[in-house]
């Protein structure tokens, strides 16, 4: 017997890793070290650092969670790499953290070379647009862990703040304004729900295209996480003053924003206030699913909150936004 013949191809790792490693080498900065292929990534942290008096590692790990279902569903792998970079990068920059470096770490049952560069690739160009290198990660085939067809990704990001700069939401105030950045979608949280209502009790298929909808059902769930990363960094880099952030994800709005809250205060959303996608409200009325309840569990339309004064408010809504920004909410007693 082998290896191969008990369910791990050794030949189909080493192959993803030669047909990405040029890509790949597209996300390094000046400080890496080290090439793909390796036991591990190298990244040169004093030079990183040296502009930073007193710099803060901030890190954050994350897997995509049951998207990966829809995908395999549709047979398309191409936003979820995407997807892991985003969400890990989201939540480092709310605390003002510039994220430095990626690691990933993707499973399989039985590796398939085609499906692991779609992820990849997916990983590279959300890489590339968040500034982060992709210094390395794990490829892992599991036959018996992971049934057939099944695959994880997870991935870890590091990033880099001053202390004195560090985003907490400590000074927030009452009378201070909440500024929403639009989400394109469902993102990567509440899938399962999702699933649940648009699958089993709507009966649609992932190719199927309600009116509501400009895409497919499929389509429309594997929107990729946007990457919030360069919007917030470009306010920091202007010098403007952002009290607390919070990254709209498992929980929803709910969950999230009372997290940067100081005792005492409460966050006043105006859910007229923007506009909400219609995956989110096709999802609600074909589950019957209660307001609170879409909140806590959906970003539904806003993917990251900012608190800040009216002065650094006038700026943020003045500036070239990728993402459309609106004023959302006050904080009160």
């Amino acid at each position: 017997m082998t290896y191969q013949s008990a369910g791990v191809n050794i030949d189909a790792g080493n192959q993803v890793v030669h047909n990405i490693k040029k890509q790949v080498s597209k996300t390094f900065s000046a400080h890496v070290l080290s090439d793909i292929g390796g036991f591990g990534g190298a990244f040169d942290i004093k030079a990183a650092l040296e502009p930073y008096t007193h710099p803060i590692l901030v890190q954050s790990i994350d897997g995509v969670g049951t998207k990966l279902t829809v995908a395999k569903m549709m047979n398309d792998f191409s936003t979820i790499g995407h997807d892991i970079v985003a969400n890990c990068c989201g939540d480092i920059v709310v605390m003002g953290a510039r994220p430095l470096t990626f690691l990933d770490y993707v499973a399989h049952a039985t590796l398939d070379v085609d499906v692991m560069e779609s992820i990849m690739n997916g990983m590279i160009d959300a890489c590339m647009e968040a500034g982060v290198s992709l210094i390395g990660g794990e490829t892992a085939e599991m036959p018996g862990t992971y049934q057939k067809d099944e695959h994880d990704v997870v991935g870890c990001v590091t990033g880099v703040v001053e202390k004195d700069e560090v985003i907490t939401g400590e000074s927030i105030q009452a009378g201070d304004v909440i500024l929403g950045i639009a989400s394109n979608g469902i993102h990567t949280n509440g899938l399962s729900l999702a699933r649940k209502v648009l699958f089993d009790v709507a009966g649609y298929s992932v190719f199927e295209r309600p009116k509501e909808l400009a895409l497919s059902v499929g389509e429309e769930l594997l929107r990729p996480h946007a990457n919030y990363t360069q919007q917030i960094l470009s306010y920091l880099d202007a010098g403007i003053k952002i009290k607390g952030m919070a990254h709209i994800t498992g929980g929803g709005m709910i969950e999230n924003i009372p997290r940067i809250l100081p005792t005492g205060l409460r966050a006043m959303i105006q859910n007229d206030s923007w506009h909400v996608p219609p995956i989110f409200t096709l999802i609600q009325e074909k589950g019957h699913i209660d307001a609170r309840e879409m909140y806590r569990t959906f970003n539904m339309g806003i993917g990251l909150v900012i608190v800040c004064d009216d002065t650094a408010t006038v700026r943020i809504l003045s500036m070239q936004n990728k993402m459309p920004v609106s004023k959302i909410g006050k904080i009160v007693l």
